[in-house]
């Protein structure tokens, strides 16, 4: 076989064939995988994306990163101390670190800033730093700069810096450009990054969780494997008809409320409390009741034509105009609304995948043995069955990140679904109606947008190549 090659070209190729057997399976998706150049720059692409995404109040920021300030009284007045090392007497300084103490504000976990940073903001205090580090970008998504309004080209004159010297400023260049109110599009391209990322990756989250529950219990019980107690199906009939009486019907003015006033969060909670405990207390009542025979007896439940069934009628309600819809009785707008509304109209393709995959995969002989050796058919579903068909699943969350990132950038453009305020890559190009001349407000946001959505759907190709085993060299 290795005939015409020297010994250690001999021993090198044996060495790597034997490697190449003792691979497991994800080993050998990696390496399917790096054949693929689109989709391995794809995902080196992906990776500068989410790091932008993580990194981005560090990128574009009108706070400092790191700074010493001379210190202020009460009366704005600096404070004189002894230098600890000359003896003499000198303005105190304090250290801040402006981006993580923000973090600890919007968290509770810190006090407000003082007024000091309330009258003048951040770039107006140019003789009031001793050292300061700002961002490469040096405004925020929503900073507004009145000497470059109306729609400044990324090479037209802007006057970043004030001409006197005694009010220096730390503005620097806008390099994409402005909008119509002076908003520097760099840092809006760059915040927009992180709700682009947010929003599909999220999204698809809830999308994941739903269709691999459904779509699990589906593939893998079918028609006639899951067996439960007649009382079990009763009271679980009776608390989810409970749960929609009071759960929706009841407490649905609660509910209306929510919806306008912008804490539906805090009702869905209710809700899934009101749920759990309601399903709880029913399986709770089984434990006594099943000891009788009638009621203990276990019949089948038609799980996969019930789950498919469901998954036909949510495929009926066309996704956009659902969306539409919800999001327009929102009386105060939120990404995290958009968010969950897109997570629980996409999860029917996973299902779908899931489920083809399930049904596959009860056949086999492992699955086979864990029943013999009597292992519970959860167990079985969490540790053997789902890893096992979890890889066309990839392949699709890879595409619906994709989507949702589409539809996101589409509510922004028209303006539904999220705040005016929330500068996203639809809404900037969105602005680009308002003047065709604007050309950055087109490109950028038009190509940032082309370049995520096409990585995303490089990195499902790629997947489907690398899982296929059909296409195994």
């Amino acid at each position: 076989m290795f005939f015409g090659l020297g010994r250690k070209k001999q021993e090198a190729l044996a060495d790597k064939m034997e490697q190449e057997g003792n691979q497991d399976y994800w080993s050998i998706v990696r390496a399917q995988f790096k054949k693929n150049i689109l989709a391995v720059w794809s995902l080196r692409i992906f990776y500068v994306i989410l790091f932008i995404a993580i990194f981005a109040d560090f990128i574009a920021n009108e706070k400092p990163i790191y700074c010493v300030m001379k210190a202020m009284d009460d009366e704005r007045n600096y404070i004189v101390e002894k230098n600890p090392t000359t003896g003499e007497m000198d303005t105190a300084t304090v250290t801040y670190w402006p981006i993580f103490r923000q973090y600890m504000i919007d968290l509770g976990l810190a006090k407000e800033w003082s007024p000091r940073f309330k009258i003048k903001k951040w770039h107006e205090h140019g003789e009031d730093y001793v050292t300061a580090f700002f961002p490469p970008i040096t405004y925020s998504s929503g900073t507004l700069d009145k000497k470059n309004i109306h729609y400044k080209s990324p090479f037209d004159d802007q006057q970043p810096k004030n001409k006197k010297a005694k009010l220096k400023t730390y503005r620097g260049w806008h390099y994409l450009g402005t909008d119509n109110l002076g908003r520097d599009v760099a840092s809006g391209m760059v915040h927009g990054t992180r709700t682009a990322m947010l929003v599909g990756i999220v999204s698809m989250s809830i999308a994941l969780l739903i269709g691999i529950f459904l779509g699990a219990l589906s593939g893998y019980f079918g028609d006639d494997r899951l067996k439960v107690s007649r009382i079990r199906i009763a009271l679980n009939i009776v608390a989810f008809v409970a749960f929609v009486f009071y759960g929706f019907i009841i407490r649905s003015y609660a509910f209306s409320d929510g919806i306008k006033e912008g804490s539906i969060l805090g009702q869905l909670g209710t809700t899934i409390l009101i749920f759990f405990g309601l399903f709880g207390l029913a399986n709770l009542l089984v434990m006594p009741l099943k000891l009788l025979k009638f009621l203990g007896k276990k019949v089948s439940i038609p799980m996969d034509i019930l789950v498919m069934r469901f998954i036909e009628i949510v495929n009926s309600i066309p996704v956009l105009i659902l969306i539409l819809a919800i999001v327009a009785i929102i009386e105060t707008p939120s990404i995290l609304y958009v968010m969950a509304i897109i997570g629980l109209v996409s999860w029917t393709g996973i299902a779908k995948f899931i489920r083809a995959e399930l049904l596959r995969v009860r056949r086999l002989e492992y699955i086979e043995a864990a029943q013999a050796f009597g292992y519970s058919e959860l167990r079985i579903i969490l540790r053997h069955a789902i890893p096992n068909g979890l890889a066309p699943v990839l392949i699709a969350a890879a595409f619906g990140i994709a989507s949702a990132i589409l539809t996101e950038s589409f509510l922004s453009f028209i303006g539904v679904g999220v705040p005016a305020e929330q500068v996203t890559w639809g809404s900037l190009l969105s602005l680009s109606r308002g003047n065709p001349s604007a050309w950055w407000l087109a490109v950028f946001p038009g190509s940032a947008i082309f370049i995520t959505v096409t990585i995303f759907n490089l990195l499902g190709e790629g997947l489907t190549d690398a899982l296929n085993p059909k296409l195994k060299e």
